[in-house]
């Protein structure tokens, strides 16, 4: 495989940014190397899975 790449300026103008989800990534321009982490901060005796709860009532 060949896989060329151009490294040219780069303008940017404005950003609107609407939402973050929790493992999110945002990145303009280039990056030689992007180390990505994460840690779990609640006690897991407040997490809870399940049943569901659903958001909005089912439209019939």
């Amino acid at each position: 495989m060949i896989f060329n790449v151009y490294n040219r300026d780069i303008q940017v103008g404005n950003i609107h940014v609407l939402g973050v989800a929790s493992s999110a990534l945002f990145l303009i321009g280039d990056a030689e190397t992007i180390q990505l982490a994460a840690t779990f901060d609640t006690p897991p005796e407040s997490f809870i899975s399940g049943p569901f709860v659903p958001l909005a009532p089912e439209a019939r």
